[in-house]
């Protein structure tokens, strides 16, 4: 056997050694002081695992790897995988770019300042009539999807909002995440506005686009470097049916999850021919 890469992180050397196996290079661990050591098993294929190591010490974040970890189910026994993990916080924070933390410092902080009492629905909620659609205070068609009404409706959104905007920013850039959020936000607002009137928030109508992106964009493109597991998009839309047939015991923005959704699958179709950088 040949050694191929040391790594201090046992997750990710496991991460690596299952995708490896996907491509048809088998490779072994082994763990010792200085961290845990990849080894191929087969030295006719030295060529390309050199490749592969190279690209993953490139982007060792890239969800192809613990994609491969999910599907793989595999561990060994050997190994003691709590070695060299990162702490949930740092992870947390690893796993997301600049505008996807900006968004869940600024949904927090709104929170808290109407948890206090102080006015901040009046200065963020939607234009209450349609004679103000046309007035200076443009931020209303977006800042509703900052405005939560729960902790649990809070939590929900922000979970996955850092699952799906994380990953969005970091494989394909702030940019993008940002227009998904700008036109996330707006049209699904509008949308809900005719559907229900004014009173209304949160940001599961952008959750709901980047969730419709994201999952088109991997059936198109299964090289762009997202990860959807058809699981959670079957979840959500079971969600997103419970919601119009009012079996969910809370009022729920369903016009604004269904124009989200749309959002992300039409702006997923516009992308389907891009690559990522």
């Amino acid at each position: 056997m040949i050694q191929l890469l040391v790594l201090g992180d046992a997750r990710m050397a496991q991460a690596l050694v299952d995708y490896l196996a996907t491509l048809g290079i088998p490779c072994e661990l082994t763990q010792s002081e200085l961290g845990v050591s990849v080894w191929l098993a087969d030295e006719r294929r030295l060529a390309q695992a050199q490749q592969e190591v190279k690209r993953f010490l490139s982007e060792p974040n890239h969800p192809r790897y613990m994609e491969a970890s999910w599907q793989s189910g595999h561990a060994d026994a050997r190994i003691d995988y709590s070695k060299g993990m990162t702490d949930p916080v740092t992870d947390f924070l690893h796993q997301a770019g600049p505008l996807t933390l900006v968004v869940i410092i600024a949904c927090l902080a709104i929170y808290a300042l109407d948890a206090i009492g102080l006015p901040i629905f009046d200065e963020l909620a939607f234009h209450p009539t349609l004679a103000q659609f046309t007035d200076w205070q443009a931020w209303r068609y977006v800042t509703p999807a900052f405005i939560h009404f729960s902790v649990l409706h809070l939590v929900f959104n922000l979970l996955w909002w850092w699952y799906l905007g994380g990953q969005i920013e970091q494989r394909l850039g702030s940019g993008k995440l940002f227009i998904l959020l700008i036109v996330g936000a707006a049209l699904p607002n509008i949308a809900e506005f005719f559907a229900s009137g004014p009173r209304f928030g949160g940001l599961s109508g952008v959750v709901y686009a980047l969730l419709g992106y994201s999952w088109l964009r991997t059936r198109l493109q299964p090289d762009c470097g997202l990860a959807m597991p058809p699981a959670l998009m079957g979840f959500m839309l079971v969600w997103l049916v419970l919601g119009f047939l009012d079996m969910l015991g809370t009022p729920t923005a369903n016009m604004a999850h269904l124009v989200g959704l749309l959002v992300g699958l039409a702006q997923g179709w516009l992308d389907r021919h891009h690559r990522p950088a």
